[in-house]
């Protein structure tokens, strides 16, 4: 190798290993389900008052190396009214953004680990949620057993909860999203990823898509994946945690 592209190369070498020590260091400071993370699925709308958003999943070897893109975005809807920034995450929130709260039809924006699959049909899947007619969500903010999934036969008939087996055909497939939400200060419950009812329809709080790319995303989500909901402006307001979309 001439002496010229060698420094060349020691040049590439020495900027790829700055670049991944950067990564590194913002990495620590990342929120709590993304810093060790290492397969996101990143929902973006174009403000937080929009329901039309896109989805697109990412990778990454260890928390120290970017994210790597694994295919295109694809089109998802999420909450009618848009989506409302999680008390969580309420820092980054800009003025006139609004929070979530039980029963407004928002998403809520924020990043969260994303739980077990699923649905009303039946799976051999491992750790998978079968929904029977006895299976309900509780967003009773009344009720201990708020923002869980119960059985409605052990809480009672008085307990306000959604009846999964009932909301068709989107809960044919879907994951849970471990959305750690506050009952005292009716912060939103029962958050899932789940089948579209059309690309032009909202949800009542839920990230939405067609069925088969729900399916996907419950293999993609199998060995550990978080999920981050955001208005595209607020992307970097989490430098070096999230990729560009």
């Amino acid at each position: 190798m001439k002496s010229g592209a060698r420094w060349l190369a020691a040049g590439a070498i020495a900027a790829l290993a700055t670049t991944y020590s950067l990564v590194a260091a913002q990495a620590q400071s990342c929120p709590a389900p993304l810093a060790n993370a290492k397969r996101l699925v990143l929902v973006t709308a174009p403000n937080m008052n929009d329901m039309a958003a896109t989805m697109r999943l990412y990778e990454r070897a260890s928390a120290k190396e970017p994210w790597r893109a694994l295919d295109a975005p694809e089109p998802a809807t999420i909450g009618r009214a848009g989506m409302g920034w999680s008390q969580f995450f309420s820092k980054l929130a800009r003025r006139g953004e609004p929070l979530k709260v039980e029963g407004d039809k928002r998403t809520p924006a924020g990043i969260y680990p994303i739980g077990r699959s699923f649905g009303v049909l039946a799976s051999s899947r491992p750790d998978y949620l079968h929904v029977t007619p006895d299976t309900i969500c509780v967003n009773d903010v009344s009720s201990p057993a708020y923002n869980t999934i119960a059985s409605r036969a052990r809480v009672g008939p008085a307990v306000h909860a959604e009846n999964m087996s009932r909301i068709l055909p989107m809960y044919r497939r879907g994951l849970l999203v471990d959305y750690p939400t506050d009952a005292r200060k009716q912060a939103g419950s029962c958050i899932f990823i789940h089948v579209w009812r059309s690309p032009t329809t909202g949800t009542a709080g839920c990230v939405a898509m067609p069925e088969p790319r729900v399916e996907a995303l419950q293999d993609f989500a199998a060995g550990g994946a978080v999920v981050a909901v955001l208005p595209r402006g607020a992307l970097d307001r989490l430098p070096g945690c999230l990729p560009k979309d």
